[in-house]
């Protein structure tokens, strides 16, 4: 198991001190999840700045870019970091697709499968010379030396896509090489429906489901004090009512014994209540869904909560005041060190 820093790419002139000072603190990578910038051209800064720091995007959306342009962009990231890139893509939601880059969003889960054989289609074309993918939603036949990047020492990039619903899971392991796991992913979830829908997938492409990378990102309240540890349930309290609005996962909230959340939060969001959505998480909520302890206790919980299922966790809200950032890089240190042994 490994631990990442999760961050929202950066401006371009900060992006590379963040990577140094990621790799300096222990860490084993960092993750850009797609927003307002792009987590592409963050990567490649940080492939720069912090040689041997693996990369990943976590997630980048699919759609708006053709699946060549993506195949393409993390060739290059995946031979500028000398294999340590792994490509993470998702679908984003309805409106953000149509609405805001103005792509097509139609049968969202069969297109993103047929998007991540396309990519792989590529990756093989940019080393054999030909291109041959004819899918449901996407047909590639043509490749020429001059528009090709041309073989690289390096493996081909991992693809690994997010997953929510049980649909996505199975597809996720029957063509993908990891799952990005929603951040509402808390243990029971992960035991109720990745786990068992990813092996479902894995094995239907007679593959391993140990060859399937699960991604993790992990919510933490941590402080050697109630004080110390009350800013960061505010922040988390603010973090889970913005995924928690999204009528798709309800379902999480629902098996988790806390039915009507959603409805609660999106009835506080349709008001303009911000306040009043963060208020619909309770304390019982966070113990289901973060990781609170102290600091000296927080190694050993991450393990016992995540050892045996996530290939990599990713810390959520380790960004922040330097000196914690520093104790969540000794935390990384722990668990590679208590992994070793």
């Amino acid at each position: 198991m490994q631990l990442d820093v999760m961050t929202l790419p950066q401006p371009l002139g900060q992006i590379g001190e963040l990577a140094r000072q990621t790799q300096a603190a222990g860490f084993s990578g960092l993750l850009f999840t797609e927003g307002g910038r792009t987590a592409y051209l963050n990567a490649a800064i940080a492939s720069q700045a912090a040689p041997g720091l693996e990369l990943s995007t976590g997630v980048a959306v699919a759609f708006p870019r053709s699946p060549f342009v993506t195949a393409a962009t993390a060739w290059e990231l995946q031979e500028a970091t000398g294999g340590r890139f792994r490509l993470g893509i998702g679908t984003q939601v309805r409106t953000h697709i149509v609405r805001r880059y103005g792509a097509d969003f139609d049968h969202p889960g069969p297109r993103l499968r047929d998007y991540v054989l396309a990519v792989k289609a590529c990756f093989a074309a940019f080393r054999s010379g030909k291109l041959g993918h004819h899918g449901d939603f996407y047909d590639l036949d043509f490749i020429t030396p001059q528009w090709s990047p041309g073989p690289i020492e390096a493996a081909d990039p991992k693809v690994d896509v997010a997953a929510v619903n049980p649909w996505m899971l199975r597809m996720a392991g029957e063509v993908a090489d990891g799952v990005h796991v929603h951040p509402l992913g808390e243990p029971g979830y992960l035991a109720r429906h990745v786990v068992p829908k990813v092996a479902e997938g894995a094995q239907k492409a007679g593959r391993s489901p140990s060859d399937i990378a699960v991604i993790v990102p992990a919510m933490t309240i941590v402080g050697d004090n109630d004080e110390e540890r009350h800013n960061e349930r505010q922040f988390v309290r603010a973090s889970m009512s913005f995924y928690g609005s999204t009528p798709n996962y309800a379902f999480i909230w629902d098996e988790a014994g806390f039915e009507g959340t959603t409805a609660r939060i999106r009835e506080k969001q349709k008001a303009g209540d911000f306040a009043g959505m963060a208020a619909q998480i309770t304390d019982e909520h966070l113990a289901a869904f973060a990781t609170e302890s102290t600091w000296d206790e927080l190694a050993d919980k991450l393990i016992g909560k995540y050892g045996g299922v996530a290939s990599r966790v990713v810390l959520y809200n380790a960004l922040g005041a330097p000196e914690r950032f520093e104790r969540y890089g000794e935390i990384a240190r722990q668990i590679q060190s208590s992994q070793s042994r």
